[in-house]
């Protein structure tokens, strides 16, 4: 699990670097990161580690992509993660799994077969969208930027909408990643302390 928060963190720390208009490329073509999606306020371009160098107006438009894939990916993963450790904390269990407690201690209630099922599900995911690759392309290489994941076919009308539109959704998501990344860290922090009912009081 620390290898876990330390994925958080460190997706966490890319965060505010954010994000490529346009789809995704594998051309030696500069990308300015302080103008991207992503870029607003409070923080506005963020980089503390200078993932992107000394001169992100400048960025290698591969290593943008990557690292813009990277931090979605992590946002998307943390997301669930928040929704799965609230519901399970407030008592909501699939059948058969009733007895099995939330947090850490459910790792060591967790039988052989279903970490298998997990595993076995994540390695299907990943082949169907991406391939195991940090390019963020779909299967069917029809994506309009890196983490589109539609895969030629689940649409729900966007492309239908205005650039600007589809620019504010995606700036959403982002924001909402991030803020998942520092939530689930947060909530294992005081999950590993002992004290997480002082946070979430409500539940088991």
């Amino acid at each position: 699990m620390k290898l876990i928060a330390s994925a958080l963190l460190i997706g966490s720390a890319a965060a505010f670097a954010p994000a490529q208009t346009g789809k995704a490329s594998t051309s030696l073509k500069a990308v300015d990161a302080t103008k991207a999606i992503g870029v607003q306020t409070p923080l506005g371009f963020y980089d503390p580690f200078r993932i992107f160098g000394d001169d992100p107006t400048a960025v290698d438009d591969d290593k943008f992509a990557r690292a813009r894939y990277t931090e979605l990916k992590h946002g998307r993963v943390a997301m669930l993660a928040v929704v799965g450790y609230l519901v399970t904390y407030a008592g909501v269990r699939f059948p058969g799994a009733e007895n099995v407690p939330s947090g850490f201690a459910a790792l060591n209630e967790i039988g052989g077969m279903v970490w298998a099922q997990m595993i076995g599900t994540q390695f299907v995911m990943e082949m169907a969208n991406g391939g195991l690759s940090l390019d963020g392309k779909d299967f069917t290489g029809t994506q309009e930027f890196a983490g589109d994941f539609r895969n030629g076919f689940i649409d729900f009308g966007w492309d239908k909408q205005s650039d600007a539109w589809k620019e504010k959704k995606r700036a959403v998501e982002l924001n909402n990643g991030r803020a998942a990344m520092m939530g689930i860290t947060g909530m294992m922090v005081h999950d590993y302390m002992g004290n997480i009912g002082d946070i979430l009081p409500w539940g088991q």
